[in-house]
């Protein structure tokens, strides 16, 4: 028997190959996303109608909106700012400049000088 041969006897044994990487995916916490109350989303639909109104003009916005996950349910909540590029219409999908398209009902919160004389009620 060869030196490998022999040392292959004692390598270590992997009965369970990624049982460790499904461990850590199993423990990765997500967030859940939540519905807003009937007034915010109001709020948020009068601020879209706002900036569709100036979508020419290509405003700055900061939106905070929902990702989900593509491996398990949840996913996570994040805020840009960006330029609105446009709006699809078909899909209620708002485009930003060189970011992903985002969901007009995965946005949770819209901020932008365009808003500055909207008194929210």
């Amino acid at each position: 028997m060869s030196m490998y041969q022999r040392a292959a006897q004692f390598a270590p044994f992997a009965a369970l190959t990624g049982h460790g990487a499904a461990i850590n995916e199993t423990a990765r916490l997500t967030d859940s996303m939540f519905e807003i109350p009937e007034h915010e989303r109001n709020i948020l639909n009068k601020k879209i109608a706002i900036l569709l109104d100036h979508l020419n003009e290509n405003p700055f916005v900061t939106l905070t909106y929902f990702i989900p996950d593509d491996r398990k349910d949840g996913g996570h909540f994040t805020t840009t700012r960006n330029r609105v590029m446009k709006f699809d219409e078909y899909s209620h999908t708002l485009h930003l400049e060189g970011a992903i398209p985002v969901q007009t009902d995965r946005i949770v919160d819209m901020q932008s000088e365009l808003f500055a004389d909207y008194v929210e009620d």
